[in-house]
């Protein structure tokens, strides 16, 4: 399996996102918790490029592929926005109160979390992300 989204660097495209990954879910049968996973850590992640990746006012395209061999599903993030690379960043400190800790973090924290594994290449002047999740 394998499929591919588009999407403009617009909030409103954060929908299309949704629906993206309920039909990969479908199609590979998983299980409603794994899916609202999956969904939460791309939602997150496009989300991330919507905001940080382009100056404001810029228009771009944002590209998500994922492929599954029915033993773990793979996510590819591509934009060519500002280079930034969210495996390098800092782990939260999950004991201190959210009123006190440092904003921003927390969705690269979860999707290390909820992914088994989460890399990071600058390639051709593009962002690629690759977010790796077994589901057998």
């Amino acid at each position: 399996m394998k499929k591919e989204l588009k999407l403009k660097n617009q909030i409103s495209e954060l929908e299309r996102v949704n629906q993206f990954v309920e039909e990969i879910g479908d199609e590979l049968g998983l299980d409603m918790e794994l899916q609202m996973n999956l969904n939460l850590v791309m939602e997150e992640m496009v989300s991330n490029v919507i905001f940080y990746a382009y100056p404001q006012g810029t228009e771009a395209e944002i590209e998500l592929v994922a492929e599954s061999d029915g033993k773990e599903v793979t996510f590819v993030l591509s934009d060519s926005g500002k280079e930034f690379d969210p495996t390098m960043r800092e782990g939260v400190n999950t004991d201190i109160n959210p009123a006190e800790r440092e904003i921003g973090g927390m969705g690269i924290f979860i999707v290390k979390n909820i992914m088994n594994k989460v890399t990071y290449q600058r390639l051709k002047g593009k962002n690629l992300l690759t977010m790796k999740k077994d589901i057998k």
